[in-house]
Formats: C-alpha cells, sequence, structure tokens
C-alpha cells in the first residue's frame, strides 16, 4: 500500500487558517503600502500570503520556515508557478532556530496561527514570550501581523473536554487581553482583527474535505477505520468545542522605537 491509496493532504485550503480571501487581500493591501524589501514568514505552511505579498510588493524578497516538508514543498512549487522562486526561500527551520540564530530584521514578520514556534513557554505564557520574539525580529518601521488564539467567550466545562487534549480556560487570553500583551511587547496595534464564523466553517471544512470525500469512496479500505476515527475526532472538537469559542485575532503591529537614553549632564 503506497501513499497514493491514501486521502491527499489538504488540496481544498487556500490557506492553513480561518482567512478569506477578502481578508488576505486587505491584509496583503495594508502591507504592500509600506513597501516592504524583506519578509519573513513564521511557521508558514505552503505560505499564501508571503506570496501574495512578494506579487504586490515586486521588490520584495521573501524566507518561510516550516517543519513540514510537504507544505514547504507546496510553497516551492506555487512560488515557481507564479515566477517568484527567485525572490524566496522555503527553508525546513524553527522559528525558535529563527528568533535565536539570526533570522531578521525584517520589514514585514508574518506569523499566523504559529506563535507556538516562537517558543518553548507553556500556555498562557506562550504568547507573551512570542511577542517579545517578534519585537526581535522585526525591523525598525517595519509591520508584523500575528495570527493568535483567544477566547471569544469563557468556554464551558462540556466544551473544554470536547476540545484537544488538556484545554482549560486559562490557556487563552480575550481580544483585550491579547492586545494589551502585544502593547506590553513593545508594539501598537496597527489594526485589529478577527476571523469570523464563516471563514472558521470554511477553514474546518477545507480541512477535512479531502478525508471526508475519501472516505465515502473507500469504506472497506484497511486504514479506513483509523482514517474515519481521526476525522470524526477533530469534527467533534470543532463542533461541540471550539466553534463559536474559540477566536482568531489578525493582528497588524507597529514596533514602538526604544527610546535612547539621554546622558544627564554631570555638573
Amino acid at each position: 500500500m503506497s501513499d497514493d491509496d491514501l486521502p491527499p493532504r489538504l488540496t481544498r485550503l487556500t490557506f492553513h487558517g480561518p482567512l478569506s480571501d477578502a481578508r488576505a487581500a486587505r491584509v496583503v493591501d495594508r502591507l504592500a503600502r509600506t513597501a516592504p524589501r524583506t519578509v519573513l514568514d513564521i511557521g508558514c505552511g505552503w505560505g499564501e500570503v508571503m506570496l501574495r505579498l512578494l506579487e504586490a510588493v515586486p521588490a520584495a524578497t521573501g524566507v518561510g520556515l516550516d517543519l513540514n516538508g510537504e507544505d514547504l514543498a507546496r510553497g516551492r512549487a506555487a512560488a515557481a508557478a507564479r515566477g517568484l522562486d527567485g525572490r524566496v526561500e522555503f527553508a525546513e527551520e524553527s522559528g525558535l532556530d529563527a528568533a535565536e540564530h539570526g533570522r531578521g530584521p525584517a520589514d514585514v514578520v508574518l506569523c499566523l496561527g504559529a506563535s507556538h514556534a516562537l517558543t518553548k513557554e507553556e500556555p498562557p505564557a506562550h504568547t507573551a514570550a512570542a511577542l517579545a520574539a517578534l519585537r526581535r525580529l522585526v525591523a525598525p518601521g517595519g509591520r508584523v501581523v500575528l495570527g493568535e488564539g483567544y477566547w471569544q467567550r469563557p468556554p464551558t466545562r462540556a466544551e473544554l473536554a470536547a476540545m484537544w487534549p488538556g484545554a482549560h480556560a486559562g490557556e487563552l487570553p480575550g481580544l483585550a487581553g491579547l492586545v494589551d500583551l502585544a502593547v506590553a511587547a513593545g508594539f501598537r496595534p496597527g489594526w485589529v482583527e478577527a476571523a469570523d464564523g464563516s471563514e472558521w466553517d470554511d477553514f474546518e471544512s477545507g480541512y477535512l474535505a479531502d478525508a471526508e470525500e475519501w472516505l465515502a469512496a473507500h469504506p472497506g479500505h484497511p486504514r479506513a477505520e483509523e482514517i474515519r476515527d481521526r476525522t470524526d475526532r477533530h469534527r467533534a472538537s470543532y463542533l461541540r468545542g471550539y466553534r463559536g469559542v474559540l477566536g482568531l485575532a489578525y493582528l497588524t503591529l507597529i514596533p514602538v522605537p526604544v527610546p535612547v537614553p539621554v546622558p544627564v549632564p554631570v555638573s
């Protein structure tokens, strides 16, 4: 049995997250107006937002970092098909390595649903730690776009039990608390927005669509039970757990210059 016998991976998704074409276009337009020369995408997946930004800013170059080789290969193929392969690098590298070993500073830093890649801290401390890393990675006058989770409302015990293993109410802030963390890390929130219900439903449906169609066509396959189990668990986690509870904010952040100390004259 080869991988060709199994469902393809995420072919129905344009973005690896709850993001619509319309919202992506607005984000790219705002970033393009700053005329960036360098773009760094942390946990890039196949780097669709980065590639769209490079198309919008012909002078810019980009680097996308991820640990999933299949996603990186998809990004390289997309870049080549769009004539961008000479201006972008997809590297199998963790965001933590980038933060600690010299990637950046870049004019635009994207971190869309990948703050966990920037720190070893566990929730809830991971968000503040990721923001501190992003502040180091962005160039003066640049922009960070952070896609980060928050609670739209306090989750119930039943909802938490249906979510990911170990989910608890204290691991995420609300939206206002998330923005406060960004300000405390040395940013001003240039734009605050969040994925809506339609974006979430489209993403979750697209995430499972390849497996669902394969299961409908291969009910007797030797691995059907395993794949059906995994798919059903994920769907239940969304519909019974985090749908309408977990939000994803898209924060466009502007770094605040660090004040230079003024020497005190010695009398």
